[in-house]
């Protein structure tokens, strides 16, 4: 059944998408969900958009002109605001599934979809989104681990009282295993809690998030003594800084 919502309090989905028909489909069963709806025909009026306006989700498409899907999408998370994406596009190579996701695309549909699903899979966006921030409202406070300071609600970090500039995405992952100190996870479980979906063979955009992470808040990225690598287990935040003896790092 379609939502019932306010014009006011409708969520907002920006449609990047240069053939004018799927565009036309897509917006007309999101409208019937109760979600307001904008498009752009474009890579360089999408952008535009992207960054005048906010955003509830983003449905991109990979191939269009001006400026192209990646571009965007990289863009969007070099962003304070964190918009939910889903790519949709007729390059359904994996090469091309896993480059989108390591640049944190959220989901990703490859051409031709069902629209229903491509609905569906907006909503589990949106409600996953809507998670992460209660969540953060009931974590409130700021945590602190060894120097390591983490603003759930102004997503901010700090080291040693230095701020440190964090994607979105890389935010998020941080703030999970800040979450959960000494706690191993695979890199499936990883991208389940923080990427919000189960998919075999995406693993490696873990392994890059890690060593983005690594790069901006270890001493020694290659001898990290935070983010420690459990082999044949997964990851683990060391809540000291302090490797543990038992653990080599990756």
């Amino acid at each position: 059944m379609p939502a019932q919502r306010a014009m006011s309090t409708a969520r907002r989905v920006l449609i990047v998408e240069d053939d004018a028909h799927i565009a036309e489909l897509m917006g007309m069963h999101l409208r019937d969900e109760g979600y307001q709806v904008v498009h752009a025909a474009d890579g360089l009026v999408g952008i535009e958009q992207l960054e005048h306006e906010h955003w509830d989700a983003l449905v991109l498409d990979l191939m269009l002109p001006g400026v192209d899907g990646l571009e965007i999408c990289r863009r969007a998370r070099a962003m304070a605001r964190y918009t939910p994406i889903i790519i949709t596009s007729a390059r359904s190579s994996e090469v091309h599934r896993i480059l989108g996701l390591e640049l944190g695309a959220d989901d990703y549909l490859a051409k031709p979809f069902s629209v229903l699903e491509l609905v569906a899979r907006v909503r589990a966006l949106l409600r996953r989104s809507d998670a992460l921030v209660n969540n953060a409202r009931l974590d409130a406070g700021a945590l602190d681990l060894d120097g390591l300071k983490i603003d759930p609600i102004a997503r901010d970090v700090s080291l040693r009282g230095q701020p440190i500039d964090l994607t979105p995405r890389e935010f998020d992952l941080l703030y999970f295993f800040a979450r959960h100190p000494g706690q191993v996870f695979s890199r499936l479980e990883l991208l389940n809690q923080v990427w919000g979906y189960r998919h075999d063979g995406y693993e490696h955009t873990v392994n890059t998030h890690i060593n983005r992470l690594r790069l901006k808040i270890e001493v020694d990225p290659a001898n990290p003594a935070r983010i420690l690598t459990v082999w044949g287990r997964g990851y683990k935040l060391s809540p000291t800084g302090a490797a543990d003896a038992r653990v080599t790092p990756s």
